[in-house]
């Protein structure tokens, strides 16, 4: 339908110095600079991403994510593509997001973002909507960028990879790497998108998921079938590094403490992610029942040592979603069986379950039987679907159904009691088919059910607020959060969402008790989400840096800082790049991207304080009697603590009071964050704050924070007294 032949050009410090266009209202593909004030400002990776869509979308109206004006934006780093190290494949995708009319970002592995990069482009904008479905070409092999019709496509993301791969290697699958959806995505606001890496082990090509937000929709919504990124072969010398002793040098360093450490650690390279489900039990932070408890007795059937014996060949080969990771984590099942669906009885592979999928899909549903899991794991993969979402979703559902409040009028005839796996993968089913409860409703969200079954079914809109786990649009990620404080602000004092990729703060809190104070806790939530920022503008895996640490760790000033990785990654910038780096400087990178997307909230008719206010307050307390009751001398202590005599009260009396002291402290934090990360007491970031990270030379930048800097926030967002703020 189009085809634009280009120069690939060579990579300089980590950068192409350019970046690629395609609308697909028109069918027009441009080439545009990246210059030195971009990537002094915005680093790469996400940075980038928002910053071409700040320049992209429409400035004098608010963007909705179904506008064809809307962009979703694929970036990598400078740091993206090394071979010599763990955790370099990443790519950043952003977009409007269908969940939370404010910019998503999802990290996700696989090979797209380096074969982007290598193709000749630090990022790629998609603008417009096609009349048809269609995918995109991106061959830098030979620089050529194409469209094509992709009408005779199928539809499901592990069919469309199979034709595609097919149809353009050259080097049997290894050279490709392709982005897809699915149909499901094409009738909820929760799609994802599939970013596939080449299994040389298995010799077929695998997944890594960009989950939250719905970015998945959009892509259906542009009618976009899928993309290709093609490119043979990828060396350390192509990313033109500074110095590339130095990075060998680094990249070994970082891989040799992995390999020798995971064994007694947490044993990635064995079971991933799955090694979580029996931490999280221990510690009552594993999501039961829609977040009602933190364990159960029967979680037991999805803890690692079960994974271990179900993921093909756990351990002995190579599992990793980039070439020379060491951490080498994403296990899968071969040779699984689907119960249910178009699949029903063939043998297919499934990517994973990771922690979250397990958690959301397993135990927060009251679903223990692993292979149900996998089959929701493969099916939403399929069709394109956020697991988290979907499980969290869920398990709301459920919990209204066992109580009552609405029954299979309200269901479209599913009962959707707790475990009723069949039932679920029955609605999962309807979303890929765009019929019934789950593709008419249920894969719109939480959000959107606590209007729809408020306003069709009369259930109360206070108890969906209280139980409905989902902040601004988005549902949380698997971590029971209520006697964590610092995590409580790690998900509702977020950019984006509650999404433990911004802030994970709930073991470093509630088990370490290394952030006692609201000083300690502000400062985490100051130093994390820019830190975890970081990785979003390089191209990283975030995996490398705590989920194996070096073996003095505990021994430092800052453990939960991991010290020493911090160092390893400064090295590698400064060797990549050849700017002089500290771990300081990693932090102030950051930091300028983590603000301007909150000014970016802002432009979007978001980002104040009231968007930061009313989470769901099952994430930060007992909402139930029975929820109280099945923890009572842990609250009831904890209502001594504070001096409340709680002798001749009832249950109820004690769970208001404890309610009320909850409330008032997530109000504190929030006050307490603020003015740690340089916002005012509305969330906005101040005009000093804009001018010291360098922000100010933006015109639309500054006439918004102009703009909002002396809003006053809504008084029931406030703590009680002023005397927090002063």
């Amino acid at each position: 339908m189009k085809e634009l032949d280009y120069q690939v050009p060579d990579i300089k410090k980590g950068y192409a110095n350019q970046t690629l266009y395609v609308n697909l209202s028109d069918n027009r593909i441009e080439i545009k600079p990246v210059d030195d004030k971009m990537k002094e400002t915005f680093t790469g990776g996400k940075g980038f991403d928002l910053w071409l869509m700040w320049n992209g979308l429409p400035k004098d109206r608010i963007v909705k994510w179904d506008d064809p004006e809307n962009e979703i934006c694929i970036a990598t780093g400078p740091l993206g593509g090394v071979t010599q190290y763990p955790g370099a494949g990443k790519s950043i995708v952003t977009s409007i997001s269908p969940m939370t009319g404010i910019p998503i970002d999802s990290n996700v592995g696989g090979y797209a973002g380096p074969n982007l990069k290598f193709s000749g482009f630090d990022a790629m904008e998609i603008q417009g909507k096609a009349k048809r479905d269609v995918y995109i070409f991106i061959d830098g092999d030979h620089g050529k960028i194409e469209i094509h019709n992709a009408g005779d496509l199928p539809d499901t993301a592990y069919e469309i990879t199979r034709v595609l791969t097919d149809r353009h290697t050259e080097k049997e699958g290894k050279d490709m790497a392709v982005v897809t959806a699915g149909p499901a995505a094409e009738h909820a606001w929760m799609g994802c998108l599939n970013f596939s890496w080449w299994d040389m082990r298995r010799n077929l090509p695998r997944y890594k998921q960009a989950g939250r937000g719905g970015i998945g929709t959009v892509f259906r919504n542009k009618k976009i079938k899928a993309i290709i990124m093609k490119k043979e072969k990828i060396t350390l010398e192509m990313n033109g590094p500074a110095d590339i002793e130095a990075v060998k040098a680094v990249g070994r360093d970082h891989s040799g403490g992995i390999l020798k450490l995971d064994p007694k650690q947490n044993r990635m390279r064995v079971i991933g992610t799955g090694h979580l489900p029996s931490i999280m039990d221990e510690f009552d932070l594993l999501p039961t029942r829609n977040f009602r408890t933190g364990s159960d007795p029967e979680a037991k059937n999805l803890f690692g040592d079960v994974w271990e014996k179900i993921f093909t060949n756990a351990g002995k080969g190579w599992d990793g979603c980039w070439r020379p990771c060491a951490i080498n984590c994403s296990h899968c099942i071969e040779g699984f069986v689907p119960k249910t669906g178009p699949f029903k009885g063939k043998n297919v592979v499934v990517d994973g379950p990771e922690y979250e999928t397990i958690a959301g899909c397993g135990s927060n549903i009251a679903v223990f039987d692993p292979h149900y899991v996998a089959e929701l794991n493969f099916y939403c993969d399929a069709y394109g679907i956020d697991t988290i979402s979907f499980g969290t979703t869920m398990g709301f559902v459920m919990e209204l159904f066992e109580e009552g409040h609405i029954d299979e009028k309200a269901t479209g005839g599913h009962k959707l009691k707790w475990g009723s796996a069949e039932e679920t993968l029955a609605v999962l089913h309807e979303m890929a088919e765009g019929k019934g409860f789950g593709g008419e409703h249920f894969g719109k969200g939480t959000h959107y059910l606590k209007s729809y079954f408020g306003d069709k079914f009369g259930v109360n809109k206070q108890v969906m607020q209280d139980i409905g786990m989902e902040h601004k649009g988005l549902e949380y990620s698997e971590y029971v959060t209520k006697e964590s404080l610092a995590q409580q602000g790690g998900y509702g004092l977020t950019l984006k969402g509650p999404q433990h990729d911004e802030a994970w703060l709930i073991f470093l809190d509630q088990v370490h008790n290394y952030m006692p104070t609201f000083e300690d806790k502000a400062e985490a939530l100051h130093y994390f989400p820019n830190w975890r920022t970081w990785f979003g503008l390089n191209g990283l895996c975030k995996l490398p840096w705590n989920d194996v640490v070096p073996a003095d760790n505990s021994d430092t000033d800052e453990p939960a800082k991991v010290p020493g990785h911090v160092a390893f990654y400064a090295r590698f910038f400064e060797a990549m790049t050849g700017r002089s780096t500290k771990g300081d400087d990693l932090i102030a990178m950051s930091e300028k991207v983590y603000n301007f997307q909150r000014i970016f909230n802002i432009r979007q008719g978001k980002g104040l304080r009231i968007n930061d206010s009313y989470i769901p307050y099952r994430s930060a307390g007992p909402v139930t009697d029975w929820e109280y009751e099945s923890r009572a001398d842990r609250y009831n202590e904890q209502l001594k603590e504070i001096g409340v005599d709680i002798s001749g009260m009832n249950t109820t009396e004690k769970n208001k009071k404890l309610r009320e002291y909850r409330e008032e402290r997530y109000r504190l934090l929030a006050d307490a964050a603020y003015k740690r990360r340089g916002w005012t007491r509305n969330g906005v970031p101040t005009m000093d704050k804009v001018k010291k990270l360098g922000l100010d030379w933006i015109p639309e930048v500054v006439d918004i924070v102009k703009k909002h800097e002396g809003s006053d926030p809504p008084k029931d967002t406030l703590p009680t007294s002023d005397e927090a703020w002063k």
